[in-house]
């Protein structure tokens, strides 16, 4: 059934289908729709679910942890502050290998407060042991609510799942998305069955210290299976496409980069943008192609380098920045092409923060700053040494200069 939907919508019509039984809700703009609309199925009856308001984020998702720990298939959903306020729970459920599936909207971080779109909040938390995959349209918003406890809840993952939205690009933003049948959803994810759970009958002892002599272990296992969740993550794709007829392209997705001379990383929903500007500069002659992240955890390494192979010059345009080093999407692209031993020069667009628009006009500049490095690069690579990398979108630098 196709609806006109925000992305806020979307992603709660994908929660229905999977049939959580405990969602843990507190508002925070601009993920609130998702829990009021929710709300509302559970109150109407569509969905048969323990619906919990609680006091704080962080007692949300202390809630979904703690009924995740029963055996039950939980949800729960923030943005920006709410994040970080999780922060602490946020290890806790990895380190308990709770499959959670929690929405982020993504948004900016005070201060100064500001409650549009970018990607500092979840960038922040890449270390904290979760699946973090990002949507480009509300269609795959859906899509990936159903994909999350697919992939969370297998036995070889057990790991929890956080999708990405970008604030009100996506989840404010309204198309066109296809609703598949309970039952189309019902074969694809089955009910929630685990052995990491409390139980009377056979009692475990869980959420136990672990000392020095064990505790690595603990952590090698959730880096091990975190990077298994690759092949997870490609089984759950397929199922999905011989189910539902989509098929997604796995931790990442290339555009028009068959024979690219320079390509563009990008993440999340500023791709669409991106792909109409490399059209536009593919008519004018310019072999200019695309690479966007759909997962960052786990990060696609060998598949990123392998995509970028053969390019002279390769640009992220991100939404964030590491305050004092460079945009965090940008230092694991040059790791995982420094691993690869490809030495391509690379520059750091960050922009869209606070939700500052990015335009057309933007994106053909940074491609044209590429191209003029892999022509630097290409007659005089000592010179590369002193150019900046790391490029702020829309900021003149001597007004940035003077101000306060």
């Amino acid at each position: 059934m196709k609806r006109f939907l925000s992305g806020d919508e979307a992603l709660a019509e994908g929660v229905r289908l999977a049939r959580p039984q405990v969602i843990s809700a507190y508002p925070i703009t601009p993920q609130t729709v998702v829990v009021e609309r929710l709300s509302e199925m559970v109150e109407s009856g569509d969905l048969a679910a323990e619906y919990v308001h609680v006091e704080s984020e962080h007692s949300a998702l202390c809630c979904a942890m703690g009924a995740s720990a029963t055996g039950a298939r939980t949800f729960t959903a923030t943005s920006s502050q709410g994040l970080l306020y999780m922060a602490e729970v946020l290890t806790y459920a990895a380190g308990g290998r709770f499959p959670i599936v929690m929405m982020n909207a993504n948004r900016s971080t005070a201060l100064p407060w500001n409650i549009y779109g970018d990607q500092r909040d979840s960038l922040a938390l890449l270390d904290h042991g979760w699946i973090q995959a990002y949507a480009e349209s509300n269609q795959e918003a859906l899509d990936l609510a159903l994909m999350a406890y697919a992939i969370a809840e297998d036995p070889r993952v057990s790991t929890p799942f956080m999708v990405n939205l970008d604030g009100f690009a996506l989840t404010h933003t309204y198309e066109n998305v296809d609703i598949p049948s309970q039952k189309q959803a019902d074969e694809f994810l089955p009910p929630y069955e685990t052995s990491n759970r409390f139980d009377f009958d056979h009692p475990v002892n869980m959420g136990y210290s672990a000392g020095p002599e064990y505790n690595r272990y603990y952590k090698y296992w959730e880096h091990r299976d975190l990077l298994g969740a690759v092949d997870v993550i490609a089984e759950a794709e397929d199922r999905f496409a011989r189910v539902f007829g989509r098929r997604y392209p796995g931790l990442l997705e290339s555009y028009r980069m068959d024979d690219a001379e320079v390509a563009m990383v990008t993440l999340g929903s500023v791709s669409g943008l991106v792909r109409q500007v490399i059209d536009d500069l593919r008519a004018a002659g310019l072999k200019v192609g695309l690479v966007r992240l759909r997962y960052l955890r786990p990060f696609p390494a060998e598949a990123l380098a392998a995509a970028l192979q053969g390019v002279r010059a390769v640009g992220v345009l991100e939404k964030d920045v590491s305050f004092g080093a460079e945009g965090t999407v940008f230092t694991n692209v040059g790791s995982a092409l420094h691993r690869a031993g490809a030495l391509v020069p690379m520059l750091d667009f960050i922009g869209g923060l606070g939700g500052d628009d990015i335009t057309p006009t933007q994106v053909e500049e940074a491609f044209f700053e590429l191209v003029a490095l892999a022509e630097l690069a290409g007659e005089a690579p000592g010179a590369l040494a002193g150019v900046p990398r790391v490029r702020f979108l829309g900021i003149d630098d001597q007004q940035a200069e003077g101000g306060e």
